[in-house]
């Protein structure tokens, strides 16, 4: 999925009973517009202490072929279930203060993520974690990746992305096809020039 997929997600979108979920809605980025008729002195509407938003949280997806069903794994069933009952404990804290807005992915007020926080906890993760620094939407593109590599059809592949463009997939072939044969060399020779090779004595002489 996207960011902004991700982002826009609502709890009924989510079946967890039927391990899947579907992708309506994309958030959007915050556009924020003046709420003090021009008495605040800020230069931009987003640091106005009056500031009022200029567009609806969510929209449309992409395109068409973006509003999709997703099969979720059993373990992550899992994880969103630990997500939900973490959610509603916050919702509890929270009191009069939280948002009631259905999304799973939420500010600890019930508010929708902001994509730069999120862009900023990825960033986070990924130190915790020690491995290269890299963007979210990489994430999406390994996926692909690995989809195709398991040699799941190219048409589903597309239907799972939300991809129109049938060249969006052929992008990717440079890159599975190199990965093939890369495993192909490599079980060859662990299992024939590894196994062909002569042994040597101790005293360096072969056997």
């Amino acid at each position: 999925m996207r960011r902004g997929e991700v982002a826009g997600l609502r709890w009924p979108d989510v079946d967890l009973d039927d391990a899947s979920l579907y992708v309506r809605r994309s958030r959007n980025r915050p556009k924020y517009e003046h709420g003090c008729d021009g008495k605040c002195d800020r230069d931009r509407a987003g640091y106005c202490p009056a500031r009022r938003l200029a567009r609806p949280d969510a929209g449309n997806t992409k395109s068409a072929n973006g509003r999709r069903a997703i099969g979720l794994p059993e373990e992550l069933v899992n994880l969103l279930r630990v997500h939900r009952d973490e959610q509603d404990r916050e919702r509890q804290l929270a009191g009069q203060l939280w948002h009631e807005g259905d999304w799973v992915f939420t500010s600890p007020t019930g508010h929708p993520v902001n994509p730069s926080t999120d862009y900023h906890d990825w960033k986070r993760l990924l130190r915790a974690a020690g491995v290269r620094d890299a963007r979210l939407h990489d994430a999406r593109h390994t996926a692909a990746t690995v989809l195709l590599i398991l040699g799941v059809p190219e048409r589903a592949v597309m239907a799972l992305m939300g991809w129109a463009d049938t060249g969006l997939a052929k992008r990717y072939q440079h890159v599975t096809d190199k990965i093939r044969r890369d495993i192909a060399g490599q079980v060859g020779e662990l299992l024939w020039r590894r196994a062909t090779r002569p042994t040597t004595t101790s005293g360096g002489h072969a056997a």
